[in-house]
């Protein structure tokens, strides 16, 4: 295998988990999982067995087994029956390690799997930790959690870890959105140099060696200056894959990495906050160390409970500065409510727009007119901003901090716009909320200067190096502002919604009429003559067909009936989309026939026709109070109808499944929820979620065809009505709608 060198177009793409070595302090064999035969073993077994470990390649594990003396130390099953059962998966990870004895030396015998092989590591039992982390876990994680907010957890944290571990060095290492990280929390000897404050740049961690932290929570380099050992395998075979193996050996480049920094041995911890790699328990010591696979399992617990604490005290730090926020967007929603000219209203308002971030300006784009408040670009350049979000805003809302580096005319007034957060009332017209944030003039205090080093290798290639200097190297950051946070964020969204909702309903009201009547004119050409004639002759026929196929024809094969039936099934799964699509089209001509409706009978109804076509298993329904509201009976049916089956389709795997609905009267109006505690729905799918057509990727295994809440939207819409929702992915969602109470 040729050896891989990192250069300046593949750095991010070291193979670091397939290098052909294991760290020196234990011993590796692959078992081939369909032969059962040693496809790999790392050379230094010669140590146990006294002879070549080529000796032993393409041999049952039995002759090595005998070689080395190797005994299971503990009652349980043999070396062979966990072989057995790891090589077809049956073997859970809870079950490491194992202890053996080889030569009478106790080991820890450990089991992954590669996608061909079985992977067996042994480990030494001794460890150069003199404190045993289970027993001490308990009180640590006490102080750890008794801290009263993110900052003093962490060093907390720190300071416990080091007492259990005895390194020299506990630092918390967080990642930001470009992958730098910096050291937020650190215990050290005193007289180490501090790192606390310091960043690092994302090359000094790449991308793959942060996914691979995703799937190994702990991770130790026992010696930087120990000689790795080879793995042999057969002749010409590729390296085996060492994603889950402990003793995985190091980039080189990390190697040399630590060693220009003087460190002898390193361990991490990974902090893992929605699903996402939030950041490292980074652990230095300046000779070598090693700790058992007992004591790290002990650490990833630690960092799992760290973790989980993390996103709760993050949450719980984080929905302070969301209420007041949003308390504020729905101050300006209930005054922009009782405004006629929605126009003035928010030119009269931006001032308290501006407050809802910690913006230096804002802009609104509007009816061809620009207003300003602050500190904004002129409006020249506003109108550019406009016309280059216009085309580039994938979503309602956007959001940068580094807006010069992305759009470069904004170079010229990056002092009051290096940072923009936009939200799009109207594409079409080009219409934006628009808050500005003023360039950063803090310093960033780097450990090093950031850039990787380059030189040219023996090939004349430009080849990346390892940084050989870590003193603190001070950088004035150009052209980004301070991030957006998520409470910002939720804020403008929550107002940028009711606005443009209050907007259309007031301002926009000959607009959306003639758009409504366009749209329904286009629809019906074109849906109504396909679908009833293009497509539902043809459908019907292929249908017949297959049927009479079925249930005439005795001659047809196993192989051939299942076919016709999926014939069958897919006809009738084109069938409904044509009918729902036909049944979106004919709402845009569809006459209100407004009456008061009593919900109560209605909603019964709707639950016991769902429950019998869905028939679900340990569901628990709730009806809660229902006043009546006035609309049409058919529309509204069909809205509660969609939500209702949604709410019992996609909980249907919780146990219990539990769908509640209610109505409350607020003020001039009446609002119904109705709530589940299914799968939920991603943040990132908020905007598309009434879209026609748009389904979300949890939702893949569940039937459905994209237009019902679609159909939802645009039936409340004719009922000068709303509908939102609230949702959390896994833990439910909530569909909200509001109608005007009855007189």
């Amino acid at each position: 295998m040729n050896e891989f060198k990192a250069d300046l177009t593949n750095c991010d793409i070291e193979p670091i988990h397939i290098l052909g070595k294991i760290q020196s302090h234990g011993f590796l064999i692959a078992i081939n999982n369909q032969t059962q035969i040693i496809s790999y073993i790392s050379a230094n077994i010669e140590l146990l067995a006294l002879i070549p470990a080529s000796h032993f390649i393409g041999l049952p594990f039995q002759v090595l087994e005998k070689e080395i003396d190797l005994k299971v130390s503990h009652i349980g099953q043999s070396i062979n029956q966990i072989i057995s059962l790891a090589a077809d998966g049956s073997y859970p990870d809870i079950s490491n390690p194992s202890l053996i004895e080889i030569k009478q030396v106790p080991y820890y015998l450990i089991i992954s799997r590669s996608p061909e092989d079985t992977v067996i590591e042994f480990e030494p039992v001794t460890s150069n930790s003199q404190v045993d982390i289970q027993q001490t876990m308990g009180k640590s994680m006490s102080a750890i959690l008794s801290a009263k907010d993110l900052s003093s957890m962490f060093q907390r944290s720190v300071a416990e870890i080091r007492k259990i571990i005895n390194y020299d060095r506990v630092m918390v290492y967080r990642f930001n959105e470009e992958g730098d990280g910096k050291i937020i929390a650190e215990s050290a000897l005193e007289n180490l140099e501090p790192f606390l404050g310091l960043q690092y740049p994302a090359s000094d961690i790449p991308k793959q060696a942060r996914e691979l932290y995703k799937i190994n929570l702990t991770r130790i380099i026992a010696d930087v200056n120990s000689t790795d050992i080879d793995l042999i395998g057969f002749s010409g075979s590729q390296s085996l894959n060492l994603t889950h193996a402990g003793l995985r050996a190091v980039s080189p480049m990390h190697i040399q990495y630590l060693q220009n920094m003087g460190v002898a041995s390193s361990f991490s911890i990974s902090l893992i906050s929605g699903g996402e790699l939030w950041g490292l328990v980074v652990c230095h010591n300046y000779s070598p160390r090693f700790i058992n696979y007992k004591s790290r399992e002990a650490a990833k617990l630690l960092g799992e409970i760290l973790s989980s604490a993390l996103e709760y005290r993050q949450g719980e730090e984080d929905s302070e500065s969301f209420l007041e926020l949003n308390n504020r967007a729905n101050k300006l929603i209930e005054d922009l409510e009782k405004e006629e000219d929605v126009t003035a209203a928010l030119i009269k308002n931006i001032g308290a727009l501006q407050n809802l971030t910690s913006a230096g300006g804002i802009a609104l784009v509007f009816d061809q007119n620009i207003s300003t408040y602050g500190f904004t670009p002129n409006d020249a350049e506003i109108g550019e901003i406009a016309v280059w979000l216009k085309s580039s805003m994938a979503a309602t809302v956007y959001h940068t901090h580094r807006f010069p580096q992305i759009f470069s005319p904004a170079i010229q007034y990056n002092t009051v716009a290096s940072g923009i957060l936009a939200y799009m009332l109207s594409r079409d017209r080009g219409e934006f909320l628009i808050w500005f944030k003023p360039e950063q003039n803090n310093p960033v205090s780097w450990a090093g200067q950031p850039d990787k080093p380059v030189e040219v290798n023996e090939n004349g290639l430009m080849q990346l190096s390892p940084r050989t200097s870590f003193q603190t190297w001070t950088e004035m950051v150009k052209n980004t502002s301070e991030r957006w946070n998520r409470a910002e964020v939720t804020a403008v969204i929550n107002f940028g919604e009711h606005a443009d909702y209050i907007v259309k309903r007031k301002v926009n009201e000959i607009r959306r009429l003639n758009d409504l009547l366009k749209q329904s004119y286009d629809e019906l050409n074109i849906f109504s003559y396909t679908v009833t004639h293009d497509l539902r002759t043809p459908l019907a026929a292929i249908k017949s067909y297959a049927e009479i196929l079925l249930v005439n024809n005795n001659s047809l094969d196993d192989q051939a009936k299942k076919v016709l039936g999926r014939i069958n099934a897919c006809a009738d799964r084109m069938s409904l989309l044509m009918k729902e699509i036909l049944s979106y089209s004919m709402l845009g001509k569809a006459e209100i026939k407004t009456l008061t409706i009593n919900m109560g009978e209605m909603i019964l109804s709707i639950k016991n026709e769902v429950i019998e076509g869905l028939r679900p298993e340990n569901l628990i329904f709730e009806i809660g109070d229902t006043p009546p509201i006035n609309g049409d009976p058919a529309l509204i049916n069909q809205v509660f109808s969609n939500l209702i089956n949604n709410a019992i389709k996609y909980s249907a795997k919780s146990q219990p499944s539990k769908v509640s609905v209610s109505g409350v009267q607020k003020g001039r109006d009446i609002i119904y929820a109705i709530t589940d505690n299914g799968i939920g729905i991603d943040d990132k799918y908020y905007n598309i979620v009434f879209e026609l057509f748009k389904r979300m990727d949890n939702v893949k295994d569940f039937e459905g065809t994209g237009v019902g809440l679609a159909i939802v939207k645009r039936i409340m819409e004719k009922h000068n009505g709303k509908v939102w929702f609230e949702s959390k992915l896994d833990k439910g969602t909530t569909f909200y709608l509001s109608f005007e109470c009855p007189d």
